[in-house]
């Protein structure tokens, strides 16, 4: 990264006896996939343009334990949890933002009873915030007139409810915000949830994405908008089998916001 994306770790500010606003949680994908580590960057650059104190645990952090809990392993899924639970009580962490709403939904709902109690935020939920509070400002905008159509992820919107700080922070683009047929509570899984992001779909007529990349496509979109690194995935792979990539983008909210103009 270069050096105006400074990203500073726990373990730096702890030395320094800081204590950041937040812990940016970034998660396997975050950290690893190419394609997500581009919605960290965006989301990293929101985050120095709002002014926030934030630091990530860097080398500390490892995986939430939401796949595994998903596929059915659950004493992995505890081990990684009272990890990770371990390491943020160590630093006194209290608030988590996310961009991944299975690591959000992991910490928030599951880490409590294993001793892991923190305010955690969905990074739309945190944008969203920074918008109301007059630390970040929408203007003009290369999304303005743009019809955008959002995927709601499965762990953000039915999991847990989350469903208008997306929206709101694509309408605040000046964009035209068009729905899916299946949306919100009725909204369609893009097909990696419960751990099938990692392996091969069962044999039958149609892949889930595929089926929710027609859905999306029935709405004109110019961009297909994504909370979630493993519904980007999934929705980019929909778009390719379609032959749209040319015209059609899938992107992230904060890759939405960090590139909407004055940021």
């Amino acid at each position: 990264m270069s050096e105006e994306l400074k990203v500073p770790t726990m373990a730096e500010l702890f030395a320094a006896g800081k204590e950041p606003e937040v812990l940016f949680w970034v998660g396997c994908s975050g950290s690893f996939d190419d394609r997500a580590k581009k919605i960290t960057k965006a989301f990293v650059k929101i985050l120095h343009k709002a002014n926030v104190s934030f630091a990530v645990l860097g080398t500390e952090e490892s995986c939430s334990g939401d796949p595994a809990k998903r596929a059915g392993n659950e004493f992995l899924f505890q081990m990684q949890a009272v990890t990770n639970i371990e390491v943020m009580n160590a630093y006194g962490i209290k608030s988590v933002v996310t961009a991944c709403p299975h690591c959000f939904n992991t910490i928030k709902n599951e880490y409590p009873e294993l001793g892991g109690n923190y305010q955690v935020m969905h990074h739309t939920q945190f944008m969203n915030k920074l918008l109301e509070e007059g630390r970040i400002t929408l203007e003009g905008g290369n999304f303005k007139g743009k019809r955008i159509t959002f995927h709601d992820p499965c762990y953000l919107g039915r999991a847990n409810n989350v469903y208008e700080a997306p929206r709101n922070l694509i309408k605040k683009l000046d964009a035209q915000l068009v729905e899916m047929k299946n949306c919100r509570k009725k909204g369609l899984c893009c097909g990696a949830g419960g751990a099938q992001m990692f392996k091969e779909p069962e044999k039958g007529d149609k892949d889930v994405n595929i089926e929710r990349t027609e859905q999306a496509l029935q709405t004109q979109p110019d961009i297909i908008a994504a909370a979630c690194p493993f519904c980007n995935t999934m929705m980019t792979d929909g778009v390719k089998n379609k032959e749209k990539e040319d015209s059609l983008k899938v992107m992230d909210i904060a890759e939405l916001i960090a590139n909407a103009g004055d940021l």
